[in-house]
C-alpha cells in the first residue's frame, strides 16, 4: 500500500471531503480498520490566489512544488492536488517532481470515456473556466468541452468564492447553478456536466441534474487515488 500525500487547503471544505471519501472508500471494501497512511498539507489559500491573479505561474509552480517536495520528504508516494484550479500548471508540476502526480483533470476524462460521453459542460473556478488545460486533455479524444455563457461563469466564480468556498451553501445559489446547468442543456446541447471544481460536489449532491449525468472530480478523483496507493491496473502516476 503506498503512501498518499494530499496537496490540501484549496479550500479546506473541499479537502475535508477528499479525506472523508477515501477513508469511506476503503472502509466499503470491508477491511476493518485497514486505512491508508496520509499527509495532508494544507496551504494557504488566499497566497495562492494572489498569485494566480498576477499570473505570476513561475511562482506558483515553485511554490507548489516546495510543497509537494516536502510532502516526499515526509514519506508519500505519490501527491495529489485536491483542487482542478492548479491543474492549470499540473504539466510543470509533473517535471518537478520526484513523486507521481495523480491528474484530476485525466483521471476525470478517463471517466469521461467509459461513459461515452461528448460534449461536456464544465463549471470550475474563473481560472478554470476561462483556461485551455480541460479542453487540451478532453478533445484529445474527441470529447468538446462548453463553458458557460460569459455572465455566468462570472456569477459562478463569484458565488464560489464568497459563499461556497467559505463552506457556505444556500439554495438559492443551488437553485442558481441548476438554472444555469438547464440553460447550457437546452441552449448549449451539453450531455453532461463536469464539477470542475472539488467544492461543487458540496452542493450540487445529485448525480444528475437537466437529466443529464454529473462528473463530480473529487470522487473521480479519489478513486483512482484509492487504487493507485493500492497498486491496481489503470492508474499511472
Amino acid at each position: 500500500m503506498k503512501k498518499i500525500g494530499l496537496i490540501g487547503g484549496l479550500g479546506p471544505e473541499a479537502t475535508v471531503d477528499y479525506y472523508q471519501k477515501i477513508i469511506d472508500s476503503f472502509k466499503s471494501r470491508g477491511n476493518e480498520l485497514v486505512y491508508p497512511e496520509i499527509m495532508i498539507y494544507s496551504v494557504n489559500m488566499s497566497e495562492f490566489l494572489d498569485m494566480m491573479k498576477k499570473k505570476a505561474y513561475d511562482r506558483v509552480v515553485s511554490w507548489l512544488s516546495e510543497k509537494i517536495k516536502a510532502l516526499a520528504l515526509a514519506g508519500a508516494d505519490f501527491v495529489a492536488l485536491t483542487a482542478n484550479t492548479p491543474h492549470l500548471l499540473f504539466d510543470r508540476l509533473k517535471e518537478k517532481s520526484d513523486v507521481p502526480l495523480i491528474s484530476i483533470v485525466e483521471a476525470t476524462c478517463r471517466e469521461a470515456l467509459k461513459r461515452g460521453i461528448k460534449r461536456a459542460g464544465l463549471f470550475g473556478t474563473g481560472f478554470t473556466m476561462n483556461a485551455s488545460f480541460y479542453p487540451e486533455v478532453f478533445e484529445k479524444h474527441g470529447i468538446d468541452i462548453i463553458f458557460p455563457a460569459p455572465a455566468d461563469k462570472e456569477l459562478i466564480n463569484h458565488k464560489l468564492f464568497s459563499e461556497i468556498e467559505l463552506g457556505i451553501f444556500k439554495e438559492e445559489t443551488r437553485a442558481m447553478l441548476v438554472a444555469i446547468i438547464q440553460k447550457m442543456a437546452a441552449e448549449q446541447q451539453i450531455d453532461s456536466i463536469i464539477l470542475g471544481c472539488t467544492e461543487f460536489p458540496l452542493i450540487l449532491k445529485e448525480t444528475s441534474y437537466a437529466g443529464i449525468p454529473v462528473l463530480d472530480t473529487t470522487r473521480i478523483h479519489v478513486k483512482e487515488i484509492v487504487s493507485y496507493c493500492l497498486n491496481e491496473t489503470g492508474v499511472t502516476g
